[in-house]
């Protein structure tokens, strides 16, 4: 039988490595964006969300070992696997669209939908809790750098 811990994290990659593969590999539109003078740490941003997903995998993975094949442990696989899909449907959907508004909205939708997911297993562990915060406290930053974005290219 396989860990659990390598089938979530190979969903993760999964997930992650087919989102990556429908971004467009170069976009212009993008790169000629003005962004905010404060917005210094956008070379981070990439390091920064494999980070966040490596602890949303073992968050996920501490859920699943509290209660194995339970039916709310398979909701909240699926509660993670939703939110790993819409956060990784930020680029490809904003450059395909070309639209900082779609990226806004997916990202806002993201942090929502992370508190919600932070909420509910807290009551499972508290581990899988903390290991979601960074989730929590970036995906607002990042729906906020978007909207920022937004508001300096309004033809976009």
């Amino acid at each position: 039988m396989i860990p659990s811990w390598m089938v979530i994290g190979g969903v993760a990659i999964l997930v992650a490595f087919i989102g990556s593969s429908l971004t467009p590999k170069y976009s212009q539109w993008f790169r000629r964006l003005q962004r905010p003078r404060w917005l210094t740490f956008e070379r981070a941003i990439p390091f920064i969300w494999i980070f966040i997903f490596v602890c949303g995998a073992a968050s996920a993975y501490l859920v699943w070992e509290q209660d194995p094949g339970s039916s709310r442990n398979w909701l909240l696989m699926g509660f993670y696997l939703l939110l790993e899909v819409i956060t990784v449907s930020y680029t490809p959907v904003m450059l395909q669209r070309r639209s900082l508004r779609a990226g806004t909205i997916i990202g806002g939708t993201g942090a929502v939908l992370g508190i919600f997911l932070a909420i509910a297993v807290s009551f499972i562990s508290w581990g899988a809790f903390v290991l979601l915060l960074p989730y929590v406290f970036w995906s607002p930053i990042g729906t906020y750098t978007t909207w920022a974005i937004s508001r300096l290219n309004p033809d976009d």
